[in-house]
């Protein structure tokens, strides 16, 4: 099966900033929308916008996004499975509870890694996953070419798939994310209160903190469920969080100039090597592997990829007219491509590598 899909029918549950993106981004490719949503006059409000073609739930859609609050994901996914025959994924921030909580083949776990300032639909952007990480976890059961699907699908929003288990995804969305949101809480939280003591302290916030906090001006509804679902990986990193401000205030305290410079050097370092997506034909390779036609091969695959942090520019599958074999085909970054493939073959795949120039 080719990943390479005509626009169809697609569904959207919840229409608010996410979701109203994914409708706006879909229908700017052609697809054919459909939206609904738990509030009252929000979906009314996205087909106002454009972000949806018509209203309810379509039975024919072939993927249905589903992009409600993290606590009703799972039931809302269930409902989609019952009343659609295509695949079903979510956009919740937190993977692990969910994907336990619905075990069907067609449905994949997905997490954009996108937002912004503005609330609701109004807020929505068709550009808003260009550049942006999606992450997948797939799972043992996980059919691949559901996996396929939503891959090529959220790909060709602009976005950059990444494949983690849902376990994995939550400890990471905690370090990125999750940790990140509360200290812009407790920074802004301490400049409002010197802010009463001193009217000009917020006029001076530019540059660096601004940068720091804008993400707590964003919706502070969806936050509670997701630390609640979230709560051991959250409260690890806060945790490592204190311990390392300890140890930079006892730096400053002592006045460890060439101690404190290291560390602000080894931050620097790390943040100009965070890794960018592939951009060019001439760094990308194309990987084949032969592999039986069994559910989880594709999972096993693709996290592998991760875990060694090789980003995959497209999937596809190749199925065997007879038997149960098939060719998994994937686009990866050149420079990641032989560490790749020595993985593999580790592993006990048969892997070809080729360059596409």
């Amino acid at each position: 099966m080719s990943t390479c899909l005509e626009p169809g029918r697609a569904a959207v549950v919840g229409t608010g900033l996410i979701g109203g993106s994914i409708g706006l981004a879909l229908r700017a490719r052609g697809w054919h929308v459909t939206g609904s949503d738990a509030l009252a006059g929000a979906a009314e409000r996205a087909l106002e916008l454009g972000a949806i073609d018509a209203i309810g739930v379509d039975p024919d859609a072939v993927i249905t996004f589903v992009a409600a609050p993290v606590r009703a994901i799972a039931d809302e996914v269930r409902r989609a499975l019952g009343v659609t025959r295509g695949v079903v994924t979510d956009v919740g921030g937190v993977k692990s509870s969910i994907v336990q909580a619905v075990d069907q083949a067609r449905f994949v776990g997905g997490h954009p890694m996108a937002g912004s300032e503005q609330l609701g639909v109004d807020g929505a952007s068709a550009a808003l996953f260009e550049g942006a990480v999606w992450v997948l976890t797939p799972v043992e059961g996980t059919d691949d070419d559901a996996y396929a699907l939503v891959a090529s699908v959220v790909g060709s929003l602009g976005a950059e798939v990444v494949a983690l288990p849902p376990e994995r995804h939550d400890a990471l969305v905690a370090v990125v994310s999750h940790v990140p949101h509360l200290t812009a809480a407790a920074l802004m939280g301490i400049a409002n209160e010197r802010s009463e003591e001193h009217a000009a302290l917020l006029r001076l916030a530019a540059g660096g903190f601004r940068d720091m906090t804008r993400i707590a001006a964003g919706s502070p509804l969806i936050w509670p469920d997701i630390y609640d679902e979230n709560r051991e990986a959250v409260v690890e990193v806060v945790d490592r969080l204190i311990d390392e401000l300890g140890r930079l205030r006892e730096l400053v305290d002592r006045r460890a100039r060439p101690g404190l410079l290291d560390a602000l050097q080894q931050a620097q370092s790390a943040r100009r090597n965070l890794p960018s997506r592939i951009v060019r034909p001439s760094e990308v390779a194309e990987v084949r592997i032969p592999v039986l036609d069994r559910a989880g091969v594709l999972a096993e695959v693709t996290t592998l990829a991760s875990a060694l942090g090789v980003n995959i520019a497209d999937v596809e599958i190749a199925h065997s007219s007879e038997g149960d074999a098939g060719v998994l085909i994937l686009l990866v970054d050149s420079a990641r491509a032989e560490a790749f493939r020595l993985s593999l073959v580790e592993r006990g795949y048969r892997p070809a590598v080729q360059g596409l120039e």
